[in-house]
């Protein structure tokens, strides 16, 4: 409970630091991100402990810039544009945002119409994405989709396929920035071993939290210090690429996690059930 009100505590000091900037007059630069759950904010933080990178991104941020997490759970290139999600993003863009893009966890998934996209359909999609951002005149970051976390006798494996060098050929073609989250969070994992790695995604003990009272085993979704330190590694990227748009507002000496303010609008598939992704993050 404690630790539930500091995460309170966070959000109203980065609410503070949005009203203040207003109330001068200043236009705070925005960064827009758009991605799915490994991104995305979660809203039951006092029964479960899953946490996007995007939610805990602010803590590598300065005070003047405010993060908008569009990010949203199960969605894919596909269906995020299908849901007119990233159409409601584009109405609040304007010119010297930035817009960090990251999917694929989802956009692979061929038993589901929904939100399946072949690699080329993928491409096309991130393509268009980021014209349509930087007609608005937003600075575009594209990402390869973080790893899950894969061993199989004590030796990791990939599990994106061909869409992580696909995100990688557009941000070569667009000319934009890319942060390859994919070999950085698997060269981490590798580090980290089978057994220290688990700590941070959500494998969760039985009793360990309200959500969950049995227990869960899923090695996509990230719990708070897994989100820090995905968080870390985009932001150490921004800095070592000179990403001008974005590095003057990193920082790495913060000393305690800040959490974005939730601000993703409500959308009629917002409860729309969608196939688990438990079945790959078990085995």
């Amino acid at each position: 409970m404690k630790r539930y009100f500091g995460i309170l505590s966070a959000v109203f000091f980065s609410f503070f630091a949005m009203f203040l900037l207003c109330s001068a007059g200043k236009q705070p630069k925005r960064l827009f991100m758009v991605g799915d759950s490994t991104m995305a904010d979660k809203t039951e933080l006092d029964i479960s402990p899953e946490r996007g990178w995007g939610q805990l991104f602010p803590t590598y941020l300065t005070e003047d810039i405010i993060v908008e997490n569009h990010a949203m759970n199960g969605r894919s290139t596909k269906s995020f544009r299908a849901e007119h999600r990233w159409d409601s993003v584009l109405t609040r863009v304007h010119r010297g945002d930035i817009v960090i893009i990251q999917f694929g966890h989802n956009d692979s998934k061929k038993t589901d119409p929904v939100r399946y996209a072949s690699i080329e359909d993928y491409e096309a999609n991130l393509i268009q994405m980021t014209e349509e951002a930087k007609k608005k005149g937003a600075d575009v970051i594209l990402c390869t989709p973080i790893s899950r976390r894969y061993f199989k006798e004590g030796v990791f494996y990939p599990r994106h396929g061909g869409y992580p060098e696909a995100a990688r050929r557009v941000a070569r073609r667009m000319n934009v920035p890319m942060l390859d989250l994919e070999a950085a969070t698997a060269d981490w994992l590798k580090m980290l071993g089978d057994e220290e790695s688990k700590q941070y995604f959500m494998n969760v003990a039985p009793g360990e939290c309200t959500k969950f009272p049995d227990g869960k085993t899923d090695n996509t979704h990230l719990r708070e210090n897994g989100a820090l330190a995905v968080g870390k590694m985009a932001a150490e990227m921004i800095q070592k690429q000179n990403i001008k748009c974005l590095k003057k507002y990193i920082t790495l000496d913060a000393t305690e996690p800040k959490y974005t303010v939730f601000c993703r609008p409500s959308m009629p598939t917002d409860k729309k059930k969608t196939e688990s992704d438990q079945k790959e993050d078990i085995k």
